[in-house]
């Protein structure tokens, strides 16, 4: 345990921060599955309701993992990978009918 004040101070910023971080990431989590989800929801009824579904979810996971990059919770190299992953996957949904 710290013993002087600065010290206990940085662990709570440090556990503040931690939590917040954690928020993020569980969130780009969930976007990308429900992105994900929505694709395959295209897939079995090609509807124009269902591609407008995949687009906005993939704006908004897109939206949340740059706020993520910027923010430092993710690394910008692996915020592009995680974009270039499901970009990729949504592509090939959409033109495949």
């Amino acid at each position: 345990m710290a013993n002087n004040k600065s010290a206990k101070k940085r662990i709570q910023i440090a556990e503040r921060n931690r939590l917040i971080n954690k928020t993020y990431k569980s969130t780009v989590r969930t976007l990308t599955k429900r992105t994900l989800e929505n694709c395959n929801k295209y897939k079995k009824d090609p509807s124009e309701d269902n591609k407008n579904l995949v687009k906005t979810t993939l704006n908004k996971t897109f939206s949340l993992i740059d706020k993520a990059v910027k923010k430092n919770v993710l690394h910008k190299n692996n915020g592009a990978n995680k974009k270039s992953k499901i970009n990729t996957i949504v592509k090939n949904t959409l033109t495949a009918n």
